[in-house]
């Protein structure tokens, strides 16, 4: 019997899922993209060597793997093409393993322009918004319309409707029906890999300021209508990020922020934007896993924090006077937040090459217990560099 299981973001994204789901996708069979499009930058470091994915799942690093997009997902097919095209010119072939459920919308010209004017929440705008509304409107193209050329003829500008049943010709072999592919394979292990975090999904996370689809474990079902049973893994960074607007209630702006971005290389894999960094917020840690039912956490980039003298972690906020442990609802609550912090002594050691918890430094141990105390869960693994076997198993 075949065995699910999720790897998700637990905050605003950016929080080194790609590097978990690789690890993870060793022992699986398909991996499985259920949301998001190519606003997603996935890094990978395998033998020193960098890859950088936007659509397709992470999991084609492993050649006997099965890829596949879901009807969650939005593609951007010319961006889909220079992809594939670049992984094949690197050696790795996408040949009868990649697969795109015929419901996924299509990112067309009119999506990419009006993301391009601006929609005030920190936008990629690579069109991702445009089309999801364009999908609730029931106004969108989905894939299985590539191949309908009178179709897009009605709905689309000549010269457009062209370009896109012609690119529809290139990538029509990878064309499946995916809830009856991943529910009759019950032999066969499935890995779903989320995109964004929790924290930007578009109900739960910090609205206005979310990303325009389902980024928690719900968003499985709904974006590839599997509805088994999936194992979580929610991922968590151990300080905080954030890329765009919003509200950051431990948001860093002195050396220490500046330091952790340098050494952490936070930067979009995407956009090449600066991240935002802060302290790690239990607040919100403990709201994601909730929503999420996260079974594993997993903390990423701990070696980024040695030689940090002092680590602080938010236990709470101050919100009008009020201490509160509940993740706020409301942008407006969260943006008046004041952290209540508990301090830790930091550690000095390079600790990118320790594979076993035991041999990690007191202070990094402790720090850890204190999060897995606060979040009343198990730290399952944790990830001291961007390479695979830069890993402890706890």
């Amino acid at each position: 019997m075949g065995k699910a299981i999720a790897v998700l973001g637990c905050a605003w994204g950016d929080e080194g899922k790609a590097k978990i789901t690789d690890v993870l996708a060793k022992k699986s069979d398909f991996i499985v993209r259920f949301q998001g499009g190519n606003n997603a930058g996935h890094t990978i470091v395998v033998d020193d060597e960098k890859y950088v994915f936007h659509l397709i799942p992470s999991g084609i690093l492993y050649p006997e793997k099965i890829c596949v997009l879901g009807s969650g997902v939005v593609v951007d097919p010319f961006e889909l093409i220079k992809e594939i095209e670049n992984l094949e010119k690197r050696g790795i072939s996408l040949e009868n393993r990649f697969l795109i459920d015929s419901r996924v919308q299509i990112i067309i010209n009119k999506h990419r322009e009006l993301d391009q004017k601006g929609s005030g929440v920190g936008s990629t705008k690579r069109g991702i918004g445009p089309c999801y509304a364009d999908a609730v409107s029931r106004k969108g193209i989905r894939f299985a319309d590539l191949f309908d050329k009178e179709l897009l003829l009605q709905e689309l500008p000549p010269k457009e409707a062209e370009e896109l049943f012609e690119v529809g010709k290139q990538i029509e072999k990878y064309h499946q029906q995916i809830p009856y592919f991943l529910n009759n394979a019950t032999d066969k292990n499935i890995l779903f890999e989320g995109a964004q975090g929790s924290l930007l999904d578009v109900y739960f996370g910090t609205y206005p300021f979310v990303t325009s689809s389902h980024t928690i474990k719900g968003g499985i079902s709904i974006g590839t209508g599997f509805s088994k049973n999936v194992e979580t893994f929610g991922i968590l960074k151990s300080y905080y990020t954030r890329v765009g607007d919003g509200p950051f209630p431990t948001e860093l702006f002195n050396r220490v922020g500046e330091t952790i971005r340098k050494n952490g290389n936070e930067f979009g894999a995407t956009t090449g934007r600066p991240r935002r960094i802060g302290w790690f917020d239990a607040v919100a840690a403990k709201f994601t896993t909730m929503i999420n039912d996260i079974d594993n956490v997993v903390l990423t980039l701990l070696d980024v924090l040695s030689g940090v003298d002092f680590l602080k972690i938010c236990v709470s906020y101050e919100i009008d006077g009020k201490i509160i442990d509940e993740f706020p609802a409301n942008v407006k609550s969260l943006k008046n937040a004041i952290p209540q912090y508990l301090e830790i002594a930091g550690w000095n050691e390079d600790i990118s090459q320790i594979t076993d918890f035991d041999k990690l430094p007191q202070n990094a141990k402790i720090y850890i217990r204190v999060i897995e105390k606060l979040l009343d869960r198990k730290i399952t693994m944790i990830s001291v560099g961007p390479d695979r076997k830069q890993m402890i198993h706890k």
